[in-house]
């Protein structure tokens, strides 16, 4: 626990208020207690008092080089994790050159085709000392062997490395749509990862289960953590059917939420989650490891909320999008740049999100004790009525025979766009303020030059792609693609034939293709 700070009137700030001060206040039964079940308060018990949460700064844009060298101004400028975002081809498992990327390449992250991508990416970096988050789902295991296969060459072993791949294809079906292969199959690729990671790379979070893409969609804070907490439990029945006991892998599963404008709501629906997710993993999956039952998080401030008009305003949204992030208790935190609605985000504006979240932790007390809204009636009654509604649609989920079950009927993706159409017209009938938009607007606003992907990148991409398949052991990597295939026919983990292929300098799609050849492709329900 952190030692007692004071405030500019000289007066203490204690780490940790419990109640206990106030007479025949249970605090214990009351509040609970941080870094303890149900984790409501929060899963360490000191929080921020100790050390700030990772500030992470997610960037990526046209080739491996230029992201390689913002990686480095981030983390010149105190970023203490690096979070990669890939451009729409890789997310999707399309080689660069490959006609159904045409245009897309470099455009919402970096295009990475092969080790050889990769290996430029993270140059110049310390793999061992910088936490690296992938925001990459059906290829995960691709992107993260090739993210091993790079550190090794540096002399990095695999329990050096810590970060996480996002990994969580259930929410792709639901809201953001960057799938590859049916339900089951994914699931089982995910259960391979998770046994792979366990022994090759220990330290590494093999899963990030998202609610933030849901939210970008429609979803209500309720929805995003009752169908993120119900897609957890997927995977975790996936991942004991598969044979493994289930504190060899909760400890390392996190997740991912959005932190909206509404302050209290946000931090509400934090505290929450948490103690849902312990009684879950305790009461259901009979987790004994205290690990297995904290619900770790990453926040991103809500994109869907930033708005073209006005951009300098979105400094305010995510300065108070980040403080309901810190005091609900997140890992670590990426804030959005005011220009994303716009374009890419320029240096400058990245800059000023980085010293936004510099600017809560050492600047303001809201990391001098911990979880500062307990006791609170507003609060304690805000987390308790979340939880209620949440647990409802969990269970109108299980009804459903699951998360699976539930996404192949369309339920969840019909929820969310019911909230997202009437939020739309909250927002169209002026119910609902934005500012900027439907009040306090401009008559004319003002010019604003945003950063542009030079359509040369593509180019580039294709022709070293050309060069790699000229250069490489085309016989090899072939032996090694038809070893995956066959793996992925059997039970046998896929991830082991799949970097043996990667380091012979197979492609992320001809991996991908290797992988539809044999598990098909997804095709989605239509429900609005």
């Amino acid at each position: 626990m952190g030692s007692v700070t004071h405030g500019e009137s000289g007066l203490p700030i204690q780490p940790l208020y419990d109640g206990s001060a106030l007479e025949g206040f249970d605090a214990e039964a009351k509040l609970g207690t941080p870094g303890r079940y149900p984790f409501t308060r929060g899963v360490y018990p000191s929080m921020y008092t100790g050390r700030p949460w990772t500030m992470r700064q997610y960037a990526g844009f046209g080739t491996a080089k230029e992201s390689n060298e913002r990686y480095h101004e981030l983390v010149s400028a105190g970023t203490g994790g690096l979070s990669v975002a890939f451009d729409l081809p890789t997310q999707m498992g399309y080689d660069s050159d490959e006609a159904i990327a045409r245009g897309e390449v470099g455009k919402v992250g970096v295009a990475i085709d092969s080790i050889e991508d990769m290996r430029t990416l993270f140059h110049g970096l310390p793999m061992d000392k910088v936490s690296t988050s992938m925001t990459i789902n059906a290829p995960a295991s691709t992107l993260l062997l090739l993210y091993q296969l790079v550190a090794a060459e540096q002399g990095i072993a695999g329990h050096q490395l810590t970060g996480t791949i996002q990994n969580d294809v259930l929410k792709e079906y639901i809201a953001r749509g960057t799938y590859i292969y049916p339900p089951k199959q994914s699931l089982r690729l995910i259960s391979d990862i998770f046994g792979y990671c366990r022994t090759e790379i220990p330290r590494w979070n093999t899963i990030s289960i998202s609610g933030y893409h849901m939210a970008e969609a429609g979803a209500t804070p309720v929805q995003e953590i009752a169908f993120t907490l119900a897609n957890a439990k997927e995977y975790v029945r996936t991942a004991i059917a598969a044979g493994l006991d289930v504190d060899d892998f909760a400890p390392r599963l996190s997740f991912f939420f959005v932190a909206r404008t509404t302050l209290l709501e946000e931090i509400a629906k934090f505290r929450a989650a948490r103690r849902i997710w312990a009684r879950i993993m305790r009461d259901e999956f009979k987790a004994k490891n205290p690990k297995s039952q904290m619900l770790r998080f990453h926040t991103q401030t809500a994109g869907v909320q930033l708005t073209a008009q006005q951009p300098e305003v979105n400094l305010v949204r995510v300065a108070l999008q980040g403080l309901g992030a810190v005091l609900g208790g997140t890992q670590s935190l990426h804030t959005n740049s005011y220009d994303e609605a716009i374009a890419l985000p320029t240096q400058k504006a990245a800059r000023l999100a980085l010293r936004t979240q510099q600017v809560i932790a050492y600047e303001t007390d809201v990391t001098s004790t911990v979880d500062p809204f307990a006791g609170s009636y507003v609060m304690e009654s805000m987390t308790d009525d979340i939880e209620a509604a949440a647990l409802e649609l969990i269970r109108a989920v299980e009804d459903r025979g699951g998360a699976v079950a539930a996404i192949e009927q369309g339920f969840q993706k019909s929820e969310i766009e019911k909230s997202a159409y009437r939020i739309a017209l909250e927002i169209d009938n002026q119910e609902r303020t934005v500012v900027g938009v439907n009040k306090f607007v401009l008559d004319e606003e003002e010019p604003y030059e945003p950063l542009r992907v030079d359509p040369q990148i593509e180019i580039d991409q294709c022709e070293r792609l050309e060069a790699l398949r000229r250069e490489r052991d085309n016989d090899g990597v072939e032996r090694a693609l038809d070893a995956l295939r066959a793996a992925a026919g059997s039970t046998g983990n896929v991830l082991i034939p799949m970097r043996e292929a990667l380091r012979l300098r197979a492609t992320v799609g001809e991996v991908s293709h290797a992988l539809r050849d044999v598990w098909g492709v997804y095709v989605p329900v239509d429900t609005f």
